[in-house]
């Protein structure tokens, strides 16, 4: 039986109505990627204020590994709700802080003994731990990637590199950041190849180092082991790695950041795992709160313990609903063996994306790791331009006909994939037919505006 079912066009008329008060009444700087308001969602199944029902390939955009309402999740909030809602931690502490601490302290990819703070969000996160990296090694710069996202406060802002819509506008930006390219080999900043390059771009480092900032300046390097909203880049084997070692030679904190990558995505708990990395400090967010508002500063003791009281924090950090919504949500990624399904996930849709690269040039790349995988849309050419329009066509007609798409890339020309790991064969394969017939619909519209021209 067929998951997708649409009663109206899309949108219908009550998020068209809604859609009216929505420009109203919220500022035109949040963004909607699609005409529909949800009435509710169960797995991976989104039903609209009119009845339709959606297969969700964007999961919240990455934060619901676990599924919509996952019933032990749902559960432990239940419960939650009915002892207390919020006391504040800093003031009267509640033991679901100290079991999801203990809890992350013992799977993240650091070197133990680990300790966690728990915060509100993604960016709240990376700039503690920004703060933590520069108060232990009393230096004040800090090293990041091209085509990386950290966040939307001004201190994640100057880590994150894309101009629009981010940053633009709101400038000036925190100083001593500096950026070097990412190891994104289909668009590589050197015009070389892996594995010729021998990491290149990994090995600049140590050249940023003599003309850029001096390493004993760098307080930390933060770095996604695959590019989140930059276009869902792998980096080849060797290039974590090669990243740490170099934070170990030069007394620098390497923060990993797991925002989108972490929970099972990649086909491990994190990222890391898939090398054997370990961070100094790891942070996450997103799926770690199973669909609530939930983010971690997790790692080395030392370096945690290195601030004194009252130094780190914040009103709602590991609000008590959040804390037990994570430890159902771990619980599930672990007792269902997510990692495993988000293996087979991402084989199952490089089966098919593989063919649409040899059926279409539109597909320029296949890439990803585990269920977090993406294709990356280009115009003919030696250069590859980014096809961003098609990107916007393909996704408009795929919520048109029943499945929800996010994108990604510095030039939006990228498809990603963050459905939830709880989505079934058959939900899949019906949601890949339409994105089928979305590129083929992409890719007419493409020939028919370069025969126009």
């Amino acid at each position: 039986m067929k998951t997708i079912h649409l009663k109206t066009p899309v949108p219908g008329p009550r998020s068209v109505e809604i859609a009216a008060r929505r420009a109203a009444s919220v500022p035109r700087g949040v963004s909607q990627l699609t005409p529909i308001f949800v009435s509710r969602s169960e797995g991976a199944v989104i039903e609209d204020v009119d009845g339709n029902r959606f297969l969700d390939l964007a999961g919240g955009i990455g934060c619901l590994n676990v599924g919509h309402c996952d019933p032990a999740v749902v559960s432990a909030v239940q419960q939650q709700a009915g002892r207390f809602l919020h006391t504040c931690f800093m003031v009267t502490p509640y033991e679901s802080y100290v079991r999801l601490a203990e809890k992350l302290n013992s799977i993240a990819p650091c070197e133990g003994p680990n300790k966690t703070l728990l915060l509100n969000s993604g960016a709240e996160a990376v700039e503690n731990a920004i703060k933590i990296a520069r108060a232990y090694t009393r230096r004040p710069a800090v090293l990041c990637f091209e085509d990386a996202f950290h966040g939307r406060t001004m201190m994640t802002l100057a880590l994150t590199s894309k101009t629009h819509p981010y940053k633009s506008g709101f400038e000036p930006f925190p100083g001593d950041v500096y950026r070097v390219p990412y190891a994104y080999c289909y668009r590589c900043s050197y015009s070389l190849s892996y594995p010729e390059c021998a990491l290149h771009c990994a090995h600049h480092l140590e050249d940023t180092f003599k003309r850029v900032v001096a390493a004993e300046s760098v307080a930390a390097i933060i770095a996604e082991p695959v590019l989140g909203e930059g276009g869902f880049v792998a980096p080849p084997p060797g290039w974590l790695e090669t990243i740490r070692e170099i934070c170990s030679r030069h007394g620098i904190v390497f923060i990993a950041d797991e925002v989108q990558t972490g929970f099972a995505r990649t086909g491990r708990m994190f990222a890391c795992d898939h090398s054997g990395v370990r961070a100094d400090l790891v942070v996450t967010a997103k799926s770690l709160g199973g669909g609530l508002p939930l983010a971690a500063v997790t790692g080395r003791a030392a370096i945690m313990d290195h601030t004194g009281p009252g130094s780190l924090g914040g009103t709602f950090g590991g609000n008590s609903l959040a804390c037990e919504a994570a430890l159902a949500a771990i619980e599930t990624i672990e007792s269902h063996n997510l990692c495993r399904r988000a293996v087979e996930l991402g084989e199952r849709f490089r089966h098919r994306a593989l063919r649409w690269k040899n059926d279409f040039p539109l597909v320029g790349d296949v890439r990803g790791l585990g269920a977090m995988q993406a294709i990356e849309l280009v115009h003919a050419g030696p250069s590859r331009p980014p096809a961003s329009e098609e990107v916007r066509i393909l996704t408009r007609y795929c919520y048109e006909n029943g499945v929800i798409l996010v994108t990604a890339g510095t030039y939006g020309n990228v498809v990603r994939l963050l459905m939830p790991l709880v989505i079934s064969d058959a939900q899949m394969d019906e949601a890949l037919d339409v994105v089928e017939a979305g590129l083929v619909h992409a890719a007419h519209r493409q020939r028919e505006h370069a025969g126009a021209v």
